[in-house]
């Protein structure tokens, strides 16, 4: 009970700094159920009078509540499924920037972390130069074989980990009172929101899992004369701490930097569009956070990107998918598209897969009317996604996550060449990559795996046998005796089930309160 106070005040005080700073206002009333929209209007009374946009006003009030509720923001911009599209469009322009901690408190954490003086791991290490919502980063130099080398140092913020779990357990809270009180809320899948999440940040939380991620994309991309990351420091990097080669470049949104350098920027551009496919389509795996600041020209014109805690990957149905409707688009074959969805099992079979392509040639065909640098292909995976909602297509995650990154890089890319043309740029990436899996060679080596497959089930075969016998026969037992509850399962059942009850009512009345409250003081 005291800790469900405990969360309940820590919400109340979020939904107060929320209303008071009018974020509220950001979100679209239109994807609420009637219930919360009627509690939308109720809070935005309180709203503080302001000429900010929702996107500033927003980041005004996470940034006043903390490291987890900037990132919460960060999370829900990649969930335009959840949020809307509109409010999904200006949490992107929520920006990570937190006050940096001291020196001091960074260095006592990585001695901690390596178990060495800091003398004795670098020969210098800077004030921090950037800080973010769980780490921050400085510069150094270390002693190598091959001589000093300068290097980038993450560490995270001390007493994050401790932060973001009591925020996490406010957060579950508040979304198991808004899935009782709510019931048409469920569709939103609040809990669910608040556990991937939470996974997320864990994840993010330890560095080492970041070098890991640097060293696949490295592997990954290797052969890529226009690409590359920084090579993490293994014998410098821990849970708290990580040490990757210090990248020498120009920020892709510094436009006349890039002038000046003598960069061409139509050729960057295009390197941007193509890499990103090439590792979505070619590898599975791909930069999730991709916004300028994240990426770099180099001095020899190779675009490097940094910060790796946010990844994305997709499996060879997804990336099949992927491949396939761009493809589609680019021939104006929408029958194929459709069929696409349906074979993948996106959409439920029992929708017409004309009715399904006719939708879908009300996107494409709009599209093949118009200049090449006036077609958005993010604009046209996010209309394709409303369009697919209609034909009760379910909500996946990952490519959720593609999508609002192809927003972000195609962003970048617009920057750099304002008529890009997006699908000269992205036709070769995908016809090499369908013409290498899908044609002949690809279906030979997809036959080999498979067969490699079905010899691994059949050497499987006598222990499922004896698994599924041993399952039938706890099924016949159940099904002879019934499942019993003795009358102390029962009795707690029901006092658990009475408990909830009343402390949903209870929380009921104290949020009223609380608001009555506020409202008395004039919110001074």
């Amino acid at each position: 009970m005291i800790g469900s106070i405990v969360h309940l005040a820590r919400n109340l005080r979020a939904g107060f700094v929320l209303a008071r700073e009018g974020a509220l206002g950001l979100f679209d009333p239109s994807t609420l159920p009637p219930s919360a929209r009627l509690a939308l209007r109720l809070a935005r009374v309180i709203e503080r009078p302001q000429a900010e946009d929702g996107a500033a006003r927003l980041s005004k009030a996470l940034t006043r509540l903390g490291p987890s509720y900037v990132k919460f923001g960060q999370f829900l911009a990649t969930r335009p499924d959840i949020v809307g599209v509109a409010a999904a469009r200006d949490l992107e322009r929520l920006q990570d920037r937190m006050p940096p901690f001291p020196r001091a408190q960074a260095v006592a954490v990585i001695e901690a972390a390596l178990g060495r003086p800091i003398g004795d791991l670098f020969l210098e290490f800077s004030e921090p130069l950037a800080a973010a919502s769980i780490a921050q980063v400085h510069k150094a130099r270390i002693r190598t074989p091959e001589g000093e080398e300068t290097v980038a140092v993450k560490v995270v913020r001390p007493g994050v980990r401790e932060g973001f779990a009591r925020d996490l357990q406010a957060m579950r809270a508040a979304a198991r009172l808004f899935e009782r009180m709510v019931p048409d809320a469920r569709r939103l899948k609040p809990m669910e929101v608040v556990e991937t999440l939470a996974r997320s940040v864990s994840v993010e939380m330890d560095l080492r899992l970041e070098a890991a991620a640097v060293s696949e994309l490295a592997e990954n991309t290797k052969e890529d004369p226009d690409f590359r990351v920084p090579k993490p420091e293994w014998d410098l990097t821990a849970r708290d701490v990580l040490t990757t080669t210090w990248i020498d470049g120009i920020r892709l949104n510094d436009i006349e930097g890039i002038e000046r350098a003598g960069f061409d920027r139509e050729a960057l551009a295009r390197t941007v569009i193509q890499s990103f496919l090439r590792h979505a389509i070619r590898d599975g795996y791909f930069h999730a956070d991709m916004h300028p600041g994240n990426l770099f020209v180099d001095v020899q014109g190779r675009l490097v990107a940094v910060d790796f805690g946010i990844m994305g990957r997709l499996g060879m149905k997804e990336r099949r998918f992927l491949a396939e409707i761009l493809l589609g688009f680019i021939r104006r074959d929408y029958l194929r598209v459709a069929q696409v969805h349906f074979e993948a099992g996106y959409v439920p079979p029992h929708h017409s897969v004309e009715d399904f392509a006719q939708a879908i040639r009300a996107i494409g065909e709009p599209i093949h009317d118009r200049r090449a640098d006036e077609i958005s292909m993010a604009k046209l995976l996010t209309l394709l996604f409303e369009i697919t909602a209609l034909f009760d297509m379910a909500t996946r995650t990952e490519l959720v996550m593609l999508q609002k990154t192809m927003v972000v890089v195609e962003g970048v890319a617009r920057t750099l060449d304002p008529k890009l043309d997006m699908w000269t740029t992205s036709e070769p990436v995908v016809r090499d990559w369908i013409e290498r899996n899908l044609g002949p060679l690809g279906r030979v080596e997809q036959a080999g795996r498979g067969l490699w497959t079905l010899a691994g089930v059949i050497g499987d075969l006598p222990e499922l046998a004896l698994r599924a016998e041993r399952v039938l026969s706890q099924m016949e037992a159940v099904t002879a005796r019934g499942v019993s509850l003795d009358q102390v399962s029962v009795a707690a059942i029901g006092r658990a089930e009475a408990r909830g009850n009343r402390w949903g009512v209870a929380a009921l009345w104290i949020i009223a309160v609380s608001l009555m409250i506020m409202l008395l003081r004039g919110f001074a």
